[in-house]
């Protein structure tokens, strides 16, 4: 089982190296399911009227990576998606766009991913599909009480730091787009805040591997990594191993 969370960055850099562990992963498992023409993986995208455009880029560029068989899981921003096509895939892909969207959406087939992803299905979060990961999410926000707390930009349309119910997979918060949205004060004052007991916020063109083994580190930036630490928070990076 492995869990790779990316904290954004669009277009892919660097050859794709946030998504080559993940997509080795997926067609190892295609092979020993006797699948030669590239792994089955499953792509779900919660977005505004450009699913279709989206998806399109998303494959045309992963494709330059690795051969593999897409399964587009598609949903309009407040519809449900439909989890049949979970079934029978080699991977998971969650993509980007507004939170609590994401969340909403694919809430319906939390336990489905859950059961995949126990049975060793390697399951990949960028941006939003990282942040709903965790067991509590932060959804977005950008004030706690009347205090901002990062840039309204990166408020996912909510005005309070919110933070809810999430996919389950890690037991850690996580926030995106760290350095380049300024969220990493966010998770910092949801610390402080008693919000969350800390957590991960993941810089863009980067990606946290969770699995059997150390955590590991892939691409250009740092995880910054925050504990509340006897009524004070602190603040660490881990950079790529």
């Amino acid at each position: 089982m492995s869990i790779h969370l990316v904290g954004g960055g669009w277009p892919m850099v660097d050859d794709g190296a946030v998504y080559r562990e993940f997509l080795s992963e997926a067609a190892e498992r295609a092979l020993q399911a006797g699948r030669l023409d590239g792994p089955r993986i499953a792509f779900i995208l919660v977005r505004d009227g450009d699913g279709l455009e989206k998806y399109a880029e998303l494959i045309a560029a992963l494709a330059t990576v690795t051969e593999l068989q897409p399964v587009p899981i598609l949903a309009p921003e407040g519809v449900a998606i439909d989890a049949a096509g979970l079934a029978d895939v080699d991977g998971i892909l969650v993509w980007g766009g507004l939170t609590p969207a994401y969340r909403d959406s694919i809430a319906p087939a939390f336990g489905e991913i859950r059961r995949q992803v126990a049975a060793g299905v390697p399951y990949l979060g960028f941006s939003a599909g990282a942040a709903i990961a965790a067991d509590r999410a932060i959804l977005g926000g950008w004030t706690i009480g009347d205090v901002p707390v990062c840039p309204e930009e990166a408020s996912e349309e909510l005005d309070e730091v919110t933070v809810g119910e999430g996919l389950g997979l890690i037991d850690l918060a996580v926030d995106v787009h760290a350095a380049q949205w300024g969220t990493l004060a966010r998770l910092i004052a949801a610390t402080e805040a008693g919000l969350t007991d800390g957590g991960i916020a993941i810089d863009e063109h980067t990606v946290l591997i969770v699995g059997d083994g150390p955590l590991r580190v892939v691409g250009r930036g740092s995880i910054w990594t925050v504990t509340d630490d006897d009524g004070s928070v602190r603040v660490a990076t881990m950079g790529e191993s």
